[in-house]
């Protein structure tokens, strides 16, 4: 055999390796046994985890990105095979989660042909991926699948799908790894402006009643230190959307409350009364907003997002702050005065009082029965202090999100934006 010369199923695995991957999730079939058959030879380095549904496996592979900050990885083969994958990308994709996708797809010479289990899974899922490709020939496996884990990790997170043919799989080409740096024409990481900082900090040490808005950018960004600095130092109450809730311990004494439709009474009231908001990593979507409208109209809006997309796209902001905001908050930090805001924190304070009042029964109830709220008492009780949280979607996941003690990093995995049932246990 001429060195370095690999099936394309192998150099599959073999970049999947070059990778970090340590885990696989997955259904196998036609389109896509030629990577299985590889997958064999290399089962030492890799675990792969059967599950009895597509869909099931992508949902574990996003539980699995969420948990460890990896990307998560999925084999299925074409037609219905790669078609039960649409529900876990949307959910991926807005909830910013890094996952790469690979299915197994018909020869190509069968393309177009309506052959057996083909669907153009390009098309179909370009709405739902934050970059997709298919692949034709084998001397182009390597580099389109690190290019997909490059897209799918930097940046905004969010998923990546590689539809790679039958021929491609089974004919040989040379195999050569080189981490991939960088990307013409994306660029993941904006300069952050120092001029924005500036100006930020202004209307910050100006404020009276400001609250600090904590999303999963803060997670992704590994920002939880920064932001606890930052609050620590500016003494402004802090409040979370669902899948923020973590970024900050629910024990912090500035820590107030889940924000939105679900969520707990004191920020939702108080959101309108307050003179700055400062959003981080999150997008003011409708179930934190409600009629936007009406929504804090008295409140210059800071936002600090990698994602330019998400600025002014809801909710129009005063200044903001493009980037990475495990940075961002960094330098805004060393210029924000220190300040107790005690008038302002009593308030939250004294509308959570009101809100305990009011949700005793539920969780002392009178009778011999057992409520949500009962059950998350106890749960906090006896839980560990790294515990991770998994719900699935509707009312259980709102009760928990608002009464769970989230005490360590990554500890909520749930489905957010899209709500999809079935994301708790996947099969």
């Amino acid at each position: 055999m001429i060195k370095n010369i690999f099936l394309g199923s192998e150099i599959v695995i073999k970049t999947l390796l070059n990778e970090n991957v340590k885990y696989i999730f997955g259904y196998p079939g036609g389109a896509i046994m030629p990577i299985y058959d590889s997958l064999y030879y290399y089962k030492d380095h890799i675990k792969h985890i059967l599950m009895r549904h597509e869909q099931g496996a992508i949902h574990a592979a996003q539980g699995y990105a969420r948990a460890t900050g990896c990307v998560g990885v999925c084999f299925t083969t074409s037609g219905p095979g790669a078609t039960n994958l649409i529900t876990g990308l949307a959910d991926a994709l807005i909830d910013s989660t890094p996952i790469v996708c690979i299915t197994g797809q018909v020869s190509s010479h069968l393309l177009g042909t309506d052959a057996f289990q083909e669907t153009n899974i390009i098309d179909i899922s370009i709405p739902v991926t934050k970059w997709n490709i298919q692949i034709l020939k084998s001397i182009n496996i390597c580099k389109y699948i690190q290019k997909g884990f490059f897209i799918a990790k930097n940046g905004r997170l969010g998923p990546v799908l590689i539809d790679i043919t039958k021929d491609a799989q089974l004919n040989m080409s040379r195999f050569n790894f080189s981490k991939l740096k960088k990307i013409n024409n994306f660029n993941p990481y904006p300069i952050i402006k120092k001029k924005e900082i500036i100006k930020a900090a202004k209307i910050i040490n100006r404020s009276i009643k400001p609250i600090v808005f904590a999303g999963q950018g803060v997670i992704i960004a590994n920002a939880e230190k920064e932001l606890e600095k930052f609050i620590d130092k500016t003494g402004i109450p802090i409040a979370c959307t669902l899948l923020g809730l973590g970024s900050i311990s629910t024990k912090h004494t500035l820590y107030v409350g889940m924000l939105g439709m679900h969520g707990n009474y004191s920020p939702n009231v108080l959101t309108n009364k307050s003179d700055v908001i400062i959003a981080i990593g999150m997008r003011f979507d409708d179930r934190v907003t409600g009629n936007i409208n009406k929504y804090a109209k008295q409140a210059k809006i800071i936002h600090l997002d990698i994602d330019s997309n998400e600025i002014n796209k809801n909710i129009s902001c005063y200044i903001s702050i493009i980037g990475n905001c495990k940075t961002s908050l960094k330098r805004l930090t060393k210029l924000v005065y220190k300040n107790n805001h005690i008038s302002w924190k009593k308030r939250f304070f004294l509308l959570n009082k009101k809100e305990k009042i009011v949700i005793k029964k539920d969780l002392f109830p009178i009778k011999k029965t057992i409520t949500m709220g009962e059950v998350i008492k106890y749960i906090n009780l006896y839980k560990k202090k790294n515990s991770i949280l998994i719900t699935d979607v509707e009312q259980h996941q709102m009760i928990a999100a608002r009464y769970f003690n989230f005490s360590c990093k990554r500890s909520q995995i749930t489905s957010g934006g899209l709500g999809t049932m079935g994301f708790a246990l996947p099969l």
